[in-house]
């Protein structure tokens, strides 16, 4: 057993050594693909960790933490009426508007709680898909036909994908019903509404607070006037969250309030001293998580206010590691592309416009393929395929990839793997591409 593993260390220094020797330092290609996976890397740590992840946490800490499981079983569990589970499962996207990664702690939850593996993988897909900003952008700038096969696609997808991993593994949902048979669900320790107002006040944060600006075009716009009160918007709901937390959650008034002052006095400094308009939100939001977590763990009145923070940093812990191997191996492998600027990574970005053009079966898989392994924000779908189509890209390869991208990415598959294991997760993989792959070509056929 020693001499093996001596062996083995042997052989990762030799496999690092020349790793090393042979690095083509001088390829430009090579280098700007290092700068396409640093240039990712900053933008999502500054886009998407704080105002997305770290409240997506949060939430799915509410799902394991104060959600019964009674509750969960009810609604995704394996002896749940099964139109009741894929429709809540298939639309919950609406409501969530999500990215792929941010899905990921709320599919564990209720995973762990018991959701039967069909229903929580309509939800896993879904959550991304059906995202309503989204689908009006898509809808917008990609045309009114693109839009609905998009919306009829994810709705599809879900149910479809949901129930054929139900199928496939029928033997343990079958075990996993009969275990459940037998399990009396715990009183209820709050009245469900309680429950259900704290959580969606923690989703509608999330919500406003990664509404993506609209088009530069559109400052005339209902739309656009909304969206710029978006952070007095994301304040209006925190007043509800310090309400949830005294009323609710039984936490002292004072530590509420005084978190509250933290906060505000955060965000006007920040107002005052950053520059840049999309650092500066990033400042209060960290005070207010820290203050949360703060006053959580060092509650009194009840262990299940601590039990949500420890939940949450279970998730966070679990899941953050995986996605920033992710985040590297796809900015190194696809490059970086955001805010209008496209950095390519190893593989060209003109290889992939001229391999996804026409309606062949080969460009709606390589485009579903790419789609999948591709990490996309909330959005930036739409921009990057209006770029595509522009280059060349066929209709049936855009919507074959809008429909594999959102919902899939390496770091979502790394994730993903810890939570089912290797064989479901590829059987997941393999089903959305081969889906997006035929619905590319009846879209491109049709249209």
């Amino acid at each position: 057993m020693e001499k093996r593993r001596e062996i083995n260390i042997l052989i990762w220094i030799s496999v690092v050594f020349v790793a090393a020797f042979f690095l083509p330092i001088e390829s430009e290609r090579f280098n700007t693909a290092i700068v396409a996976t640093l240039d990712l890397v900053k933008w999502y740590a500054r886009e998407h960790v704080v105002l997305c992840l770290l409240p997506a946490f949060f939430i799915a800490g509410v799902i394991s933490v104060f959600v019964s499981q009674g509750s969960v079983l009810k609604y995704f569990g394996a002896n749940a009426k099964k139109w009741l589970a894929y429709s809540v499962a298939a639309v919950s996207g609406t409501i969530l508007a999500v990215c792929s990664c941010t899905i990921l702690p709320l599919f564990s939850s209720i995973h762990k709680r018991g959701a039967g593996l069909g229903p929580a993988i309509a939800f896993l897909y879904s959550g991304p898909a059906i995202n309503i900003l989204a689908i009006i952008l898509t809808a917008r700038i990609l045309g009114f036909e693109m839009g609905v096969a998009r919306t009829i696609g994810a709705v599809v997808f879900s149910v479809v994908i949901g129930s054929v991993m139900s199928i496939i593994y029928r033997k343990e949902e079958r075990v996993k019903k009969a275990e459940q048979m037998n399990i009396e669900p715990a009183p209820e320790k709050r009245p469900m509404w309680q429950t259900s107002f704290h959580f969606f006040t923690l989703v509608l944060i999330l919500v406003f607070a990664n509404w993506g600006s609209p088009s530069s075009d559109d400052t005339s716009s209902a739309w656009y006037y909304i969206w710029s009160y978006k952070w007095y918007i994301t304040g209006f709901f925190t007043l509800f969250l310090g309400y949830s937390l005294i009323k609710i959650l039984k936490i002292k008034w004072q530590w509420v309030i005084l978190s509250g002052v933290a906060v505000l006095i955060s965000a006007i400094l920040s107002d005052i001293f950053i520059e840049n308009a999309k650092l500066s939100p990033l400042v209060p939001m960290i005070v207010g998580i820290g203050a949360l977590s703060i006053i959580t763990l060092f509650d009194k009145q009840d262990e299940e206010n601590r039990e949500w923070t420890i939940s949450t940093w279970g998730f966070a812990k679990q899941i953050l590691p995986l996605l920033a191997i992710g985040v590297v191996t796809a900015g190194f492998l696809l490059g970086s592309t955001h805010d209008g600027e496209t950095i390519a990574g190893v593989i060209p970005n003109e290889w992939i416009a001229m391999l996804v053009g026409g309606n062949s079966f080969f460009s709606n898989l390589f485009a579903s393929i790419v789609g999948a392994f591709m990490y996309f924000a909330t959005l930036t779908e739409v921009p990057i395929l209006q770029g595509l189509l522009s280059a060349g890209m066929g209709k049936g390869p855009a919507l074959a990839l809008l429909l594999a991208g959102p919902s899939l990415s390496l770091p979502n598959m790394l994730v993903i793997r810890g939570v089912i294991g290797n064989k479901k997760t590829f059987v997941y993989v393999v089903l959305v591409i081969i889906m997006a792959t035929i619905s590319g070509l009846i879209y491109g056929w049709l249209f």
